[in-house]
């Protein structure tokens, strides 16, 4: 699966021109609450594609590790991250997150714009320091046709429910969740 993954998700950024710096900015679900998230740190890109959030991220100070299944969009993520002068605050590595988190220590935010996978639920919230943000958004049913990528009616709520959420929305296909580990 992981070749078939990495084939079709290569051959989708080989399309794509390379983001530009100065457009780089917070996905616009999370841009009301762009206030929430820290200005130091450690994060985690989950998904990271060709770097966009790891970049915002790093601009404001904080230590990125990104991670993708196309070493394509982790090329580009380089790319950008040299472009936007945060080469020193962004690491990208190429990682089949079919086979769980990558190793890492704590991290003080975790971001995943447009990927899913259940089974990464759990090992998110433990990854988060205490204290840590989560900021996910994936494709809904709620809103769109039915598919195998897309979150049933009320997943996220219910698997980040240990989590303070701070804000969450369903609706136009789309299901996002922001939310703070409890602790310090």
């Amino acid at each position: 699966m992981a070749e078939r993954d990495q084939g079709r998700w290569d051959g989708r950024y080989l399309g794509r021109s390379a983001p530009d710096p100065a457009e780089v900015g917070l996905p616009a679900v999370f841009v009301p609450f762009e206030g929430e998230f820290p200005t130091c740190g450690r994060a985690l890109d989950l998904a990271c594609g060709s770097g966009e959030f790891s970049v915002w991220l790093a601009r404001r100070g904080v230590d990125v590790v990104g991670v993708d299944i196309s070493p394509t969009a982790i090329a580009q993520a380089r790319e950008l991250a040299a472009a936007s002068g945060v080469s020193d605050r962004s690491r990208f590595e190429v990682v089949d997150l079919d086979t769980g988190l990558p190793a890492g220590p704590p991290a003080d935010v975790i971001v995943c714009h447009l990927f899913r996978d259940p089974r990464l639920y759990t090992p998110i919230i433990e990854r988060l320091a205490p204290g840590g943000l989560l900021a996910i958004a994936v494709l809904s049913v709620v809103g769109a046709a039915p598919g195998r990528f897309r979150a049933a009616p009320g997943e996220l709520t219910t698997a980040f429910g240990e989590l303070q959420v701070i804000a969450s929305g369903e609706g136009d296909g789309l299901a996002w969740l922001l939310g703070r580990r409890p602790g310090s």
